[in-house]
């Protein structure tokens, strides 16, 4: 008797689920006949305004349509892409990541992308021929506002000594050569015969300016291509100059075992774990820097962080935790602690930040690629000396040390008239009457550079000078008197 019922029970489900299979059946017939139907619908007036996917140039589809499992897909092989080649994470803020995403997503599915040997030699010589019709282009911009040759000399890996040769205008820099110095003399007969080539390559007329470093051998460069060239002028790099003085200023005796004073500290610091791990946990600690090998600025950037970490120093070594360890016992640790709680340290710090400040200014405007810096060069040496006296309340006795050397170099090595020149003509500063500087030697240096420099219009020259000067004609408009400082 049981075994019949559980047989009607059986055959019960059965028909049951038989039902459901059939009526799922005749749903998906009913789905796949509408769209087959409407495969062989006409397309709608409005497709014909946008192109299919899989031509160039096509209409991208939106990805805000596409499901997110799908996107998440695209980044993360994108991702793996990254993480298997070691490319830095930063590569996706260039300018060509974007029109890759672009161009393949116009071409659609089945694309397969370039292999090694067309990457190693059709499309780089395609990239190059690219840059040097990029590069061809410029000439006309040199020939129309001019422009100014660089040349940086560096040491590689192997020890190889090596000249770049630069291209500056309004429009960008563009690399001309790199030339292995390593077998020539680097006399100036031999560094001028480099330069003449580049000049002559670049067009004599088209060449405003020559840049290099203030070593001799340069410096007697400059010289031959001005007697060549008349309207060529000749000036040391900026920012080789501004930190030959943040070095003369460093070897200063008190600045000197200042920095060494500094250094013990961060030494102490950093050699060991466990008060570096204590200091991470302070709010808003961020660590300290530590000057660089070559460049001298660092040095005084260095000590501007430290000076900032003066709390969390002090609050470390008056601490608990630092009072009961076994560092306090060490003799090192005694030092650096005497160090971290002399006030006197701390002043002098402040002192000498304060002091390197106006030059730290003037040091990112000129190694600044945004905008031309030549016109904020002059003005920038006579506020950082006006900034140091006024910092020693114009006490001849303690700021004369560090003028001396800032005069020294910008006299004898960084300043030409063309400097003058550039901050008479900048706007900026010449409609700023009140802190305008009007010296005689500024006016000097612009009546240089027109009597030297411009070979032809020099009566139209001094024409439109007196026009800048007096703000007449398009000059007194008020929009080119709002837009000085930013034009």
């Amino acid at each position: 008797m049981n075994v019949e019922i559980l047989m009607v029970l059986m055959c019960h489900n059965l028909k049951g689920i038989w039902q459901k299979v059939k009526k799922r059946f005749k749903k998906c017939k009913v789905l796949w006949q509408l769209i087959v139907e409407s495969g062989k619908r006409k397309k709608s007036t409005v497709d014909k305004y946008f192109a299919p996917r899989n031509t160039q140039r096509a209409q991208p589809s939106m990805s805000v349509l596409a499901g997110k499992e799908a996107i998440w897909r695209a980044d993360i092989a994108i991702g793996r892409f990254f993480y298997d080649a070691c490319i830095p994470i930063n590569a996706v803020n260039s300018l060509y990541f974007k029109p890759i995403l672009n161009v393949i997503s116009a071409i659609g599915p089945g694309y397969i992308g370039p292999n090694y040997h067309q990457l190693r030699v059709n499309l780089l010589k395609d990239a190059k021929k690219e840059v040097q019709l990029l590069v061809d282009s410029y000439h006309a911009i040199w020939a129309k506002v001019g422009c100014t040759i660089m040349g940086d000399g560096w040491t590689d890996n192997r020890q190889r000594i090596l000249i770049n040769f630069l291209v500056y205008c309004p429009e960008r820099i563009s690399f001309v050569k790199s030339v292995d110095a390593s077998d020539i003399v680097k006399n100036a007969t031999n560094l001028f015969q480099l330069f003449d080539e580049v000049i002559e390559w670049v067009g004599p007329l088209n060449v405003v300016h020559i840049v290099t470093d203030n070593a001799a051998n340069y410096v007697a460069v400059g010289r031959l291509i001005s007697q060549k060239h008349k309207h060529i002028n000749w000036s040391p790099c900026a920012t080789h100059c501004l930190n030959l003085i943040f070095k003369d200023i460093s070897k200063m005796d008190h600045v000197a075992e200042l920095v060494k004073r500094a250094s013990n500290v961060t030494i102490f610091v950093y050699n060991h774990v466990t008060l570096l791990s204590w200091l991470r946990k302070r709010e808003g600690w961020t660590e300290i820097l530590r000057p660089g090998a070559t460049r001298f600025a660092t040095t005084f950037i260095a000590l501007k962080s430290l000076h900032d970490k003066k709390h969390d120093l002090q609050a470390l070594v008056t601490s608990k935790f630092l009072v009961d360890s076994r560092y306090s016992k060490d003799y090192k640790s005694k030092v650096a602690v005497s160090i971290i709680l002399d006030n006197r340290f701390w002043n002098d710090c402040l002192i000498v930040v304060n002091l390197m400040s106006p030059l730290m200014r003037l040091l990112r405007i000129v190694d600044c690629d945004e905008r031309p810096s030549m016109g904020y060069v002059y003005e920038g040496m006579y506020r950082v000396r006006l900034g140091i006296k006024k910092l020693f309340n114009y006490n001849e006795r303690l700021y004369k040390p560090y003028t001396e050397i800032i005069k020294q170099r910008w006299d004898q090595q960084l300043k030409k008239s063309i400097h003058s020149a550039a901050y008479w003509w900048n706007p900026c500063f010449q409609y700023d009457q009140e802190n305008f500087c009007n010296k005689p030697n500024v006016i000097g240096g612009v009546m240089d550079v027109i009597d030297q420099k411009v070979l032809k219009g020099k009566l139209e020259t001094m024409n439109e000078m007196k026009l800048f000067r007096d703000r007449l004609g398009s000059f007194g408009r008020e929009l080119a008197y709002s837009s000085r400082e930013v034009l």
